[in-house]
């Protein structure tokens, strides 16, 4: 998802006169718009299905460094152990 400074870099006036173009951008192209006042970014518009897909990734990806950090630090239990404690026949 590479910024494109032509399109995706849009004065918030624009927003205010034609929103319905923003969304449609956002959705169709799944790249992320900053907004700028005066020049200076101030917000970012992005398509909501592409939101919780990037939040779902840092999730998953929060927890498998975490996961690689309890195994460097020793703390692991076995399969066994693993289904007992998450209540798994």
């Amino acid at each position: 998802m590479k910024t494109k400074f032509s399109e995706d870099i849009v004065p918030i006036s624009d927003l205010k006169v034609n929103p319905g173009k923003i969304i449609r951008q956002v959705q169709e192209a799944h790249r992320p718009v900053v907004l700028t006042n005066r020049g200076r970014g101030v917000a970012v518009v992005q398509a909501l299905s592409d939101f919780e897909s990037d939040s779902e990734e840092r999730t998953f990806m929060r927890a498998v460094l975490k996961g690689m950090v309890d195994l460097e630090e020793g703390r692991e239990l076995s399969f066994e152990e693993a289904k007992k404690y998450l209540n798994i026949e």
